[in-house]
C-alpha cells in the first residue's frame, strides 16, 4: 500500500522547487502526483520507492489519511477522474445509458443478474486502481 505525502511547490525567480523522485528502473513502481489542494501537492509513494534527499526549500510531510482528505483528493485528482471515466466506459461497452435505466425497472432475473455482476466487476476494478494509489 502506498503512502501519501504532501508538499508545497516553491516558485522562485528562476526555479520551481518540487519533489525529487528516484531514478526509476524500467517497470519500477512510480510516484503519482494525485492532486494539488489549497497549495499542497499530494503524491502517492509506493512502498517499494525510497525518495531521495529533497531540496531544502520544500518540506515533505506524510499525510495521515482521513475521510475528509481522501474525499478532497478524490474530488480533485485527475487520476481518480480518469479511473471513474474508464469504469463508465467499460460499462458502456456492454450497456448503454438506456439499458441501465431499463435494468432498474426490470424484475429480478438472469439478465438483471448478469448486468449487476458485470457492473460490480467494473466498479471493483476501479476501486482496486484507487486502492493502489492509497485511496
Amino acid at each position: 500500500m502506498p503512502s501519501i505525502i504532501k508538499y508545497r511547490k516553491i516558485i522562485a525567480d528562476d526555479t520551481t522547487y518540487q519533489l525529487f523522485e528516484p531514478d526509476y528502473a524500467d517497470g519500477a513502481d512510480r510516484c503519482v502526483e494525485l492532486a494539488t489542494i489549497e497549495g499542497d501537492t499530494y503524491v502517492a509513494v509506493p512502498a517499494t520507492v525510497t525518495l531521495p534527499a529533497q531540496p531544502t526549500q520544500i518540506i515533505v510531510k506524510k499525510v495521515t489519511m482521513n475521510a475528509a482528505i481522501k474525499a478532497k483528493i478524490k474530488a480533485t485528482s485527475p487520476h481518480v477522474r480518469l479511473i471513474n471515466e474508464r469504469v463508465v466506459s467499460k460499462i458502456r461497452e456492454k450497456y448503454s445509458d438506456s439499458d441501465e435505466i431499463k435494468m432498474l425497472w426490470q424484475p429480478a432475473g438472469p439478465a438483471v443478474d448478469a448486468y449487476r455482476t458485470y457492473v460490480a466487476t467494473c466498479v471493483a476494478e476501479g476501486l482496486a486502481y484507487k486502492a493502489a494509489l492509497g485511496l
